[in-house]
């Protein structure tokens, strides 16, 4: 550079609005106001109080199971009872809708329980019909002691039947993926479906979010459904249903079948565009990208089989001679599960 030159600086003129709104103080934020310590729940003493009579033919059927029931007390947040106790391992066993196991994850609880020679961490339970226990939360524990040899099993039996459906919110010890939370929900769907009568709408907060459905009958179909691509799409799209259970499984198949053919078309294009040398892990994100119509039009929500429809159309008129390098250095990378 010559010693007489001098950077050049470019300083913007904001338009007077632009200077305006960054002259503005800033708005504190209110904090919202917890409830006071100590305010909610029972004290020690309520919470040891005498159990019901309901409370007490629980207790007494775990004995009869073979099991023993070590004490039963009342939850000091809510008030519910709830009973402790150990149980024969055989008659403990997942609900049937429940996500599939990672042998990984329970082969490291294997280790750390038999390291610590101690079950510290007692599986959530409800007795069913027959003497048999549902664990829908702890079912890589329990696949863990089975793992271990045990032949008992410490159980936090929960009086509410219903609770093996509510209680899956609270399955932390691995966190679900897009994957395992869609099969999880579409298998709860179909056990419900079999003596509930109600409608879908009915199972919201249940099923947490209508695109779950549709996308668990998808990933039973195929394993590797690339379901995190389509999933933002979705929840613009999809809403539960008013019709009964039984029907709307059969609408949720109907649309797992519109979703599958569209993959099936964007899947196509992909193979195009490898054709044309482009090679990136992240080609179907990019066509998928490419032909969605609500892709800039932030927050509307739209019609389902019309809006699968149009990106169908387009992914089967997708024109990989138009796509340059630049174009996909721009899409960025895939979506979370």
């Amino acid at each position: 550079m010559p010693e007489d030159a001098r950077p050049f600086h470019f300083f913007p003129v904001l338009p007077a609005t632009a200077l305006w709104v960054a002259s503005r103080p800033m708005a504190k934020k209110t904090k919202k106001k917890g409830p006071e310590p100590g305010s909610r729940g029972l004290s020690p003493r309520q919470a040891g109080s005498a159990p019901p009579a309901a409370v007490v033919a629980l207790q007494e059927a775990v004995e009869r199971d073979g099991g023993t029931a070590v004490g039963a007390w009342r939850d000091p947040l809510g008030g519910r009872w709830q009973v402790l106790a150990v149980l024969p391992i055989e008659r403990v066993e997942p609900t049937p809708f429940q996500r599939d196991v990672s042998a990984a994850h329970v082969e490291r609880l294997s280790a750390c329980i038999d390291k610590l020679d101690r079950f510290l961490d007692p599986v959530i339970a409800v007795r069913r019909e027959g003497g048999v226990y549902w664990t829908p939360n702890g079912n890589h524990r329990l696949h863990a002691m089975r793992a271990l040899g045990a032949q008992a099993i410490t159980v936090l039996l929960v009086p509410e039947a219903e609770m093996a459906y509510e209680i899956l919110a609270l399955n932390t010890e691995k966190a679900h993926n897009l994957r395992e939370r869609s099969l999880e929900v579409i298998r709860m769907a179909r056990d419900l479906a079999e003596g509930d009568p109600r409608i879908e709408r009915d199972f919201a907060d249940l099923f947490e979010e209508p695109s779950l459905l549709t996308l668990g009958v998808c990933y039973e179909q195929r394993g590797r459904f690339a379901g995190s691509i389509y999933h933002p799409v979705l929840k613009r799209i999809d809403a539960f249903l008013g019709a009964k259970l039984p029907r709307a499984l059969e609408q949720r198949a109907e649309r797992a079948a519109a979703l599958l053919a569209l993959d099936d078309a964007v899947s196509e294009a992909v193979v195009t565009l490898k054709q044309r040398g482009f090679e990136s892990p992240y080609l179907k994100n990019f066509v998928v990208a490419r032909i969605n119509p609500l892709r800039f039009q932030r927050g509307k929500r739209a019609d389902f089989d019309e809006t699968l429809s149009q990106m169908r159309s387009a992914a089967e008129r997708f024109d990989a001679g138009k796509v340059k390098s630049e174009h996909l250095a721009r899409s960025g990378g895939a979506p979370e599960e």
